[in-house]
């Protein structure tokens, strides 16, 4: 039994097949008469203290911010060794995936503008929140194909989805914004220098 769990997990697609059965499995428990008991746990809250120094925040926050930051940071070292030794090595191949991030902002922000005019300006504050692509649910989706999907072809939708989200992410930060976090901004400045001199100094891990 362990043996055929460790051949699954090692599957190309076991984790787009996770990650399709925990969405169904949301929708019908957020569906059902279970639903105040599913928002109970996602909205329960998980602290972690270290020396009277804690962090505490629902645990549907530290999916969101904890784990898909570090998904996005997988993702994107995977996208730049791509564009530093592989399929998006060079500008033009690095065009098309720009092209398409380019109209997967605009085109679903027109559909959200068509569908929900009617309902008044006040509705159409949201056009931006579709322009991002969920990137998470695009690699499940073509993972469930495994190795009968090209790997440029991956590298492509997981390219498109990158530049989208970025754009999606700046869009969403900017419009939405109330007041700027300036201690945040100075935070995201200095890992940047920090980064930027570890690479000066050519620090490998």
């Amino acid at each position: 039994m362990l043996k055929k769990l460790n051949e699954f997990i090692r599957l190309e697609s076991a984790g787009g097949i996770f990650l399709l059965a925990a969405a169904v499995l949301a929708l019908v428990l957020s569906n059902s008469s279970w639903a105040p008991i599913y928002h109970h746990i996602v909205g329960a809250q998980l602290t972690i203290t270290f020396n009277h120094i804690g962090l505490s925040k629902p645990l549907v926050l530290w999916v969101n911010e904890g784990l898909m930051a570090i998904f996005f940071c997988l993702v994107s070292l995977e996208i730049k060794r791509e564009m530093k030794t592989g399929a998006l090595s060079t500008t033009a191949q690095r065009i098309l995936p720009s092209i398409a991030a380019v109209g997967g902002m605009i085109v679903p922000a027109a559909i959200f503008y068509i569908c929900v005019r009617p309902l008044g300006a006040q509705a159409l504050e949201g056009w931006a929140i579709p322009t991002a692509t969920d990137i998470a649910f695009s690699l499940g989706v073509i993972s469930l194909l495994g190795r009968r999907i090209p790997i440029e072809l991956k590298v492509l939708l997981a390219a498109i989805a990158i530049f989208d989200d970025l754009a999606g992410i700046l869009i969403i930060a900017i419009y939405y914004t109330d007041a700027i976090s300036w201690w945040m901004l100075l935070s995201a400045l200095l890992c940047g220098v920090s980064l930027g001199a570890l690479r000066y100094c050519q620090v490998r891990i």
